[in-house]
């Protein structure tokens, strides 16, 4: 099978901001390198000072949109057309790799100049779609100059495919499993015997944590001893709400940790007796749950279909309906109160996130590229390595 060596990863939002899908992409260029490939990632970023490593800027200008409960910064920079087709006519790339490919503009841009082995990978699992619905017909170009379509998950292409119906490969996201499972020692401030719950992630409505604090709330009656960590890319003000809320029902020990390196957010997931992720709909992949797994910790995860995918129910942690604070509460009693079940679950869980190692998915992809570069010269397009 003949395999890629030049790669371009393309990034639908501003580099310069974390994220999952970001995440992926950045980790899935390092992965590549690791192997010997030359590997560029395309995408705006509005940090220019300190751009991320392998990250070829096509916009420095990107606004913010609101869309499923979260914001996205994404460019509508119109210099950007011309910057991506120098690019592209530059580097030659034997496949280009497209994230979130109906992303407007860098994706879109991209794959209308592109003359490479086109690869979309589409993370998105939404409940509601209207929009798409509605754009289907106007993005069904751009579908057709796909050479290959990946989901990172069942949900994510049974989605995806109620709009453009056709061949789609499931490949999951990838974690580095090593540096996740590899024992930390705990924080001190924080181990001191008192059973630990980790909440990681944004402060957006989607994210869910209203429904974690009042489930604590509850937690905290039945178990006094408990403890509430929050870590995550919040800012103060998203914080005061919720803080507010802690004070006028004197609810202690809830730290509003805040944004942490990836260093030291593996160090929290250790500190941790479980891990919490209430998110109320619109995942379809669980990063959170996997990395909290791949350190031996329980989950316990709104019954949603992207946590479905991951995690499976009474195995490597509990599953509950989302915005559903007593059944939230209930769970997390139950395993603050066994500490034998959080083992069992915490082993389980160490054994799946293995699954999603990076290794293993970076072959999966490779592999899935040389079966596009062959389909394409066996049905003799005009084509050869690089696009020319």
């Amino acid at each position: 099978m003949m395999r890629a060596r030049k790669i371009a990863l393309v990034a639908p939002y501003d580099y310069a901001y974390e994220g999952g899908v970001n995440r992926h992409i950045s980790s899935l260029a390092h992965t590549y390198r690791e192997l010997g490939l030359e590997v560029r990632v395309i995408a705006a970023c509005s940090d220019t000072e300190n751009p991320p490593e392998l990250l070829i800027n096509a916009s420095a200008s990107t606004i913010p949109i609101r869309y499923s409960g979260s914001t996205s910064y994404i460019s509508f920079s119109p210099r950007a057309y011309g910057r991506i087709g120098a690019i592209l006519r530059r580097e030659n790339f034997e496949v280009i790799h497209l994230h979130e490919p109906l992303t407007p503009t860098i994706p879109f841009w991209t794959l209308l100049q592109s003359r490479s082995v086109n690869v979309g990978t589409f993370h998105a699992y939404r409940d509601s779609s209207f929009s798409l619905y509605q754009a289907a017909i106007a993005f069904r170009p751009l579908m057709d100059r796909l050479d290959g379509r990946i989901a990172v998950s069942e949900e994510a292409r049974e989605y995806i495919s109620r709009f453009f119906p056709g061949e789609y490969r499931v490949i999951p996201n990838g974690i580095d499993y090593p540096f996740f499972a590899a024992p930390q020692p705990p924080w001190p401030q924080f181990d001191d015997g008192r059973p630990n719950i980790l909440f990681v992630g944004r402060l957006d409505k989607r994210k869910g944590f209203k429904y974690l604090l009042e489930a604590y709330e509850e937690v905290k009656r039945a178990c006094p001893e408990v403890r509430l960590l929050v870590v995550g890319g919040f800012q103060p003000e998203e914080a005061a709400p919720f803080q507010e809320f802690t004070r006028t029902r004197r609810l202690p020990d809830v730290h509003f940790i805040g944004y942490v390196s990836l260093k030291d957010l593996r160090r929290y997931y250790h500190t941790a007796d479980i891990c919490c992720a209430p998110s109320t709909g619109y995942e379809s992949f669980g990063y959170v749950l996997i990395e909290a797994m791949a350190a031996g910790k329980p989950v316990v995860a709104s019954d949603i279909p992207g946590y479905r995918f991951v995690l499976q129910a009474g195995k490597q942690g509990l599953l509950v309906p989302p915005e559903d604070s007593p059944a939230l509460a209930e769970a997390l009693i139950r395993l603050v109160r066994d500490p034998a079940a959080r083992a069992a679950m915490g082993e389980a869980g160490r054994r799946r996130a293995a699954d999603f190692s990076w290794q293993h998915v970076a072959a999966d992809l490779l592999d899935y590229y040389g079966e596009l570069i062959e389909r394409k010269l066996a049905i003799g397009e005009r084509w050869s390595v690089g696009g020319r």
